[in-house]
């Protein structure tokens, strides 16, 4: 393993720049991949679809649907449980690992990184960055332009607003929504039954 792949997976400051083969030829069979689903692949291909997104993420379950367009830098960082789907737009930033669970939906527009670069501009110029790991439980909902930063963790039963910019972690069984976002309130039985009862104006008198 090259140091800088060593240092990159500690979680350590790295070399974004630096000359690395093997890391220059992962993230260019990503993008290759990638631009076969989405640009050379019809919809209608199913079969040909699943089996690129077989060869590009490191892990997923059963039920697995990603609409195009999908981007991604290396891929194998990407693990996905059961039943996950993932509207159009979706973009992961994966040097560090993104582990995903099961009966997960993502909106439109969602851009999910674990890269991240030094405040201090000197540092920062000089193409030293970081990669911090991004979990996400189970049975999760993420609204569309959602923004999810390194090293957070949304925990299972969530529900995270559209337009939000997830930086902090976020518990169990909450609806988090806001720039930065934060938890609006929990999610109660009610939420059960608020769809299952027809409006007044549809009930019959």
């Amino acid at each position: 393993m090259s140091k800088v792949r060593e240092l990159r997976d500690a979680g350590y400051l790295y070399d974004g720049t630096a000359d690395e083969p093997e890391l220059a030829a992962e993230r260019i069979k990503a993008k290759d991949l990638c631009f076969e689903f989405n640009y050379q692949t019809k919809p209608s291909q199913g079969e040909r679809l699943s089996q690129i997104i077989d060869e590009l993420l490191g892990k997923h379950g059963k039920n697995t649907c990603i609409l195009a367009p999908f981007f991604c830098d290396y891929g194998y960082n990407i693990e996905v449980g059961d039943n996950f789907f993932a509207n159009h737009n979706l973009c992961i930033l994966d040097p560090a690992k993104v582990r995903i669970g099961n009966n997960v939906f993502i909106a439109s527009n969602v851009n999910i990184t674990t890269a991240g670069h030094p405040i201090d501009a000197e540092t920062r110029n000089s193409g030293i960055e970081y990669a911090y790991p991004v979990t996400i439980g189970n049975d999760v909902w993420i609204g569309s332009n959602v923004c999810i930063l390194p090293g957070v963790t949304i925990g299972s039963n969530v529900v995270i607003g559209a337009g939000s910019l997830v930086n902090k972690d976020i518990p169990d069984g909450v609806v988090a929504v806001g720039n930065p976002c934060r938890v609006l309130r929990k999610i109660t039985a009610e939420d059960k039954n608020k769809y299952l009862v027809p409006p007044k104006c549809c009930q019959q008198h």
